[in-house]
């Protein structure tokens, strides 16, 4: 029986469409009569047996498989749909299942008086479907176009209150951030065919193994194709859409915070073999994600918004899943990925459910939380417990087994991810502090716990938090080689954060907000390096100089050039019409006296010589 589910998984991603599309349906004139919040039911009924089916093809599946769809022949082209089940897609589509269900019943709760149910949960259900199919996928071709969909639902959910200006721009930012990864990608995954003869990632690992490129184009081809990753895990200098990204929804940012920018650390992992065809390659990979994970913690810590203290802390850690990649940790990687996922979604909830009915995201505006809010306090500590190197928890156990493995090598990543590991810690203990600890403000006097709806995913998503070593036992991916020195080290680095954070700011004798000596310093990473600035300075500057010259080539020479042909051959029809008279003798005569000038002009050089021969 469970067989007949393992070779049907193709139709998980199904499911949420067909809940999206069913959504769609309840159109205004529905909602009148039967309010919005069918279209989210049925998405969650969908949800739930696509997670269900995801289960049942678990149980059953024992090794690789791969199936082939054909799709498009045509020109000596043979596209066909690759699809990989194994244990590891199984695992990851459940999750994806698993947490978007979570999300769904969290923003029954947090959006009950919103009427914009139906897009919600439709967006929501192609966020799913695309994540799920791209787990599933093994064709780099349509990895891409899958990508596409999901910034496409990507700007979507940003943009769900679209009569907000800031939304608006926070969409549009996102779209075009993301799309300039996307059409670097393009140029690699067109590039790739001609050399590797495939798309199907099982193939190009093997051809990876003995191909001979010269190493600029293998260079050049894995910068392109790195160029997606970057946009979709917001890592430097595309990180800013996740910033943007913010204006959405709640219960979309679970779901983003979590997985969707998970997706892009998929695609790294896929291609590894072919990054690994140039060390430049990988050099890049590994600053751009040290460097990504190092500032992206320090301009955290210096937010005051809480929804981008988290979206820092989401490009810092896939940071570090970059500087995994590069060192060949693929399996480690995305053990490390799946702690992280549900870590952060449970931070993201137990934040959301204080804005909720906080309104504001401002943390200045809080404090003393902790007597009125207990559970998503509690949630947010268990969250950050599971993000962090803290035994016993997953976090632990997936950065110390790369960091185990890095400081034989790598001595300076492993560093990274210490330091990382350590600054994070200060900035969630931050976090916590200034929002549950101290003492209550204008804005927490009166502040009731969340109620059962958003309750309820907060308790299990805990639950999972808490089992995930269990779960990573189960599966065979606890590190068995470590040192105790390693151990010391990971642990000292997490709870000396956490300890400082509480000195600071769990402290009632020192003043809050915290300002630094030097004012410039703090601006500096709280406005994000002024990489926003250097953005209108570089690139926006330089893109708005070329359509303003542009505009003015096409203003005053290509328009003035066509009214100019245009104006001439209405003067020359006016003038042509007045000559007109019907008599065939002087049409003939025109013709021959046009014949005569063209005669004239043909054989003017050969009279020229003539009458220079002459004298």
């Amino acid at each position: 029986m469970t067989q007949s589910f393992l070779q049907s998984v193709w139709l998980i991603p199904v499911y949420s469409m067909l809940g999206a599309i069913t959504a769609l349906l309840w159109s205004p004139a529905i909602i009148r009569r039967t309010g919005p919040r069918p279209a989210g039911y049925v998405n969650i009924l969908m949800t739930v047996i696509a997670f269900i089916h995801c289960w049942l093809a678990l149980i059953a599946c024992q090794d690789t498989q791969y199936l082939e769809l054909p799709w498009l022949k045509a020109a000596g082209l043979n596209l066909n749909l690759s699809i990989e089940i194994s244990q590891v897609t199984i695992g990851a589509a459940m999750l994806i299942c698993g947490l978007n269900l979570l999300a769904q019943i969290f923003a029954v709760g947090y959006m009950e008086m919103d009427w914009g149910w139906a897009r919600f949960f439709s967006f929501l259900a192609i966020f799913e479907a695309g994540m799920t199919a791209l787990v599933f996928c093994n064709s780099l071709f349509f990895a891409y176009i899958i990508l596409e969909i999901l910034t496409l639902a990507t700007y979507l959910l940003i943009g769900l209150w679209f009569s907000q200006p800031l939304v608006i721009t926070g969409a549009r930012d996102a779209f075009l951030t993301k799309r300039v990864g996307d059409l670097v990608l393009l140029i690699g995954v067109v590039a790739l065919l001609p050399a590797a003869h495939t798309w199907n990632f099982n193939e190009l690992t093997v051809w990876a193994k003995t191909a001979d490129l010269d190493p600029t184009i293998a260079t050049c081809l894995g910068l392109a194709l790195l160029a997606g990753p970057m946009g979709k895990a917001a890592q430097f200098p595309l990180h800013l859409w996740l910033d943007e990204a913010m204006e959405g929804p709640i219960p979309s940012t679970i779901l983003r915070n979590s997985v969707v920018v998970s997706v892009g650390i998929w695609v790294l992992v896929k291609l590894q073999p072919l990054f690994a065809l140039s060390p430049t390659t990988l050099a890049t990979m590994e600053w751009v994600g040290g460097i990504t994970a190092v500032c992206s913690t320090l301009i955290a810590i210096a937010q005051i918004d809480i929804k981008r203290i988290l979206s820092y802390s989401v490009s810092a850690y896939m940071g570090l899943a970059f500087v995994a990649v590069a060192n060949g940790q693929t399996i480690n990687t995305l053990t490390f990925i799946f702690t992280y996922a549900i870590a952060m979604a449970l931070l993201v909830m137990g934040v959301g459910g204080v804005i909720w009915n906080g309104i504001s995201q401002d943390v200045r505006q809080y404090g003393g939380l902790w007597s009125r809010r207990p559970v998503t306090g509690g949630a947010v500590i268990i969250g950050a417990l599971g993000l962090l190197a803290v035994p016993p928890f997953g976090g632990f156990w997936a950065v110390l087994d790369i960091v185990t493995d890095l400081l034989a090598n790598k001595p300076v990543s492993a560093a990274v991810f210490i330091v990382v590991n350590g600054l994070t810690a200060f900035s969630l203990t931050r976090l916590f502090g200034l929002i549950w600890g101290g003492k209550t403000q204008e804005m927490t006097e009166r502040s009731p716990e969340i109620h059962w709806p958003m309750a309820l995913p907060i308790i299990i998503t805990m639950g999972l938090v808490l089992h995930t070593p269990l779960i990573l036992l189960n599966w065979g991916l606890l590190p068995t080689r470590f040192t105790l020195g390693t151990v010391l080290v990971v642990t000292a680095s997490s709870f000396l954060g956490i300890a400082a954070g509480a000195l600071v700011f769990l402290n009632n004798n020192v003043p809050k907000p915290i300002k630094l000596p030097i004012p410039a310093v703090q601006d500096f990473f709280a406005y994000d390096f002024y990489t926003q600035k250097l953005y209108k300075v570089t690139i926006i500057f330089m893109v708005g100089t070329i359509s303003n010259i542009t505009d003015f080539l096409d203003k005053y020479f290509v328009d003035s050039l066509v009214n100019f042909i245009g104006s001439v051959s209405i003067f020359g029809g006016e003038s042509l019409k007045y000559s007109t008279s019907g008599q065939s003798q002087f049409y003939l005569l025109t013709i021959l006296a046009g014949i005569a000038l063209i005669g004239v002009i043909l054989s003017w050089s050969a009279l020229s010589q003539l009458a220079l021969v002459s004298s």
